[in-house]
């Protein structure tokens, strides 16, 4: 009977929202209509004769501080609207209207509606939801313990700012809890230590949940925080691997008994890409290239849907370790596709070996003379293409900009995925003997005064309130030094303003009987 009445509501809610959405109009006019016929009880022709009498005694003054507060308040809302803006990237008016007020006029939330369809171990959806998003896990980025803290014992310095942190730690919680890490005890003690913000609360309770059993994501968080070297956390990784490959063959079996064996199993098996990927990264580090390329080859042959991790980015870095060009061409001949996300390690990997082939005989001089052939235009092209997707890259590959840490997540096309491209893509085109320069006269040549990209179109509300405020403006200063004759034309734009409802008025006037007119304005 409950649901009945909430379905019954739900569809007269809608059936309002539909109304004000689509008849509005008629709505408008039917209230016209309705304040027209009771014009006589209402004694709007009195009330009006009364309002127009008090707007003739006012005075020039009156105008002029009318229209300088209007102006004054839409310059306060534009100074706030582009503070906010240029703050936070987007509008206030925009983000409340979006945020509270669709809601109640019927919007679907895109984000609720997504969660509530979709699973986070569902392939599909994951792709769609990780393409549509900006800001994305660097696939290389670094060990903490033995990498990012090796700079903090050096300088005294975080290299990580804490929205870094911040979004790494919601990754972890994505990737390595579920709804049922509660029923395990040593999973309950990961679940909580992933929310931690200290890390030394967070290793502790990573051995404190390793005393209970073999806890992949514990050995996981020890690999990551505590290992001061490579070689220990390849060490721990090992022995998560260990219990991970466990965990995910148990839950395999058992993922069709119920939404939260799936669950469980869609967790393990984010658990195991992960360590298998560090695994592999680790090898990269010691100098193991080569087992660290197969490692990365098996992984996507044994999990080709879970595209979210990039690990072929991973493999290409690899395979331009290895100086295998045509291995690296064909890993882009897959994923350089106008259906899959791009990145500037795509990208510029493309255009790289698009350079490699004339790079070393390039020259701007002779190409001035006698013109480029169709391969340096194919490289032309390939550095045009990189550098339209990400302009901050070159500066970092020319040693035009110093090189820092690479933070944890980037933001595509920014500065951020730039660092991170370049701090390990560096090595490769300075290995290719005149690509670097080839880089630098295409980008010289046509990219220098490129803006920084993405570039921020102003919203509309900071736009309109600049006109209004402009506009107000304009017209107190008018009022101030030409008060007469701005009366005339307020009188006459007004004038003109009511004419097509004055008119329509005349016209029911003269269709409508005038018995029936005069029982509706007695009713």
């Amino acid at each position: 009977m409950a649901e009945a009445g909430a379905g019954f509501l739900e569809q007269l809610k809608s059936c309002v929202v539909w109304s004000w959405t689509y008849l509005w109009t008629v709505w408008f006019f039917l209230v016209l209509f309705l304040v027209y016929i009771l014009r006589v009880p209402l004694k709007l022709n009195d009330n009006w004769s009364s309002v127009s009498m008090f707007l003739n005694t006012l005075t020039p003054k009156f105008y002029v501080a009318l229209t300088g507060t209007s102006s004054l308040i839409s310059g306060l809302i534009l100074i706030f609207e582009w503070w906010y803006f240029r703050k936070y990237g987007t509008s206030f008016i925009e983000q409340v209207s979006v945020s509270h007020l669709r809601p109640l006029l019927g919007g679907v939330d895109n984000n609720s509606s997504n969660n509530s369809n979709s699973s986070n171990g569902d392939s599909d959806s994951n792709r769609q939801s990780v393409s549509e998003c900006k800001v994305w896990r660097n696939p290389l980025n670094l060990f903490r313990g033995a990498e990012y803290n090796r700079y903090t014992w050096v300088t005294g310095r975080e290299p990580l700012t804490y929205y870094d942190m911040n979004l790494s730690a919601q990754d972890h919680q994505t990737f390595f809890t579920c709804d049922s890490d509660h029923l395990r005890p040593a999973d309950a003690i990961m679940q909580k230590a992933w929310r931690e913000r200290n890390p030394q609360a967070r290793i502790s309770a990573a051995h404190e949940a390793l005393e209970i059993n073999e806890c992949a994501t514990a050995y996981i968080l020890l690999a990551e925080e505590e290992a001061t070297t490579i070689a220990e956390a390849e060490k721990l990784f090992k022995q998560a691997l260990k219990a991970g490959d466990g965990c995910y063959r148990r839950s395999q079996q058992l993922q069709h008994h119920g939404s939260q064996y799936e669950a469980q199993h869609r967790r393990d098996t984010n658990v195991l890409v992960y360590i298998k990927r560090r695994l592999a990264m680790c090898a990269r580090r010691l100098g193991r290239t080569r087992e660290a390329v197969k490692m990365m080859r098996d992984l996507m042959k044994e999990f080709p849907l879970l595209s979210m991790f990039n690990i072929h980015e991973n493999l290409l870095e690899a395979l331009l370790e290895l100086q295998a060009y045509a291995d690296v061409q064909a890993v882009l001949a897959k994923y350089d596709d106008i259906s899959l996300p791009k990145s500037a390690t795509i990208c510029y990997t493309a255009a790289l070996l698009k350079a490699r082939a004339v790079s070393d005989k390039f020259s701007p001089e002779a190409a001035s003379r006698r013109g480029l052939s169709t391969a340096e235009m194919n490289a032309v092209e390939a550095i045009h293409r990189a550098v339209e997707f990400n302009p901050h890259v070159p500066k970092y590959l020319l040693e035009m900009k110093s090189l820092i840490l690479p933070p944890e997540h980037i933001l595509k096309r920014g500065d951020s995925e730039a660092i991170a491209y370049a701090f390990f893509h560096l090595a490769h085109w300075k290995r290719v003997e005149g690509a670097l320069n080839l880089l630098h006269c295409t980008w010289e040549g046509t990219f220098h005064e490129v803006s920084v990209y993405p570039k921020k179109e102003l919203p509309f509300f900071i736009l309109f309130t600049a006109g209004l405020c402009s506009f107000t403006a304009m017209l107190a200063l008018l009022t101030h030094q030409f008060p007469e004759l701005m009366g005339v034309f307020a009188k006459a734009f007004l004038s003109t303003l009511f004419a097509p409802l004055n008119f329509v008025m005349e016209k029911v006037e003269s269709i409508l009987p005038s018995s029936l007119w005069h029982q509706l304005t007695r009713i």
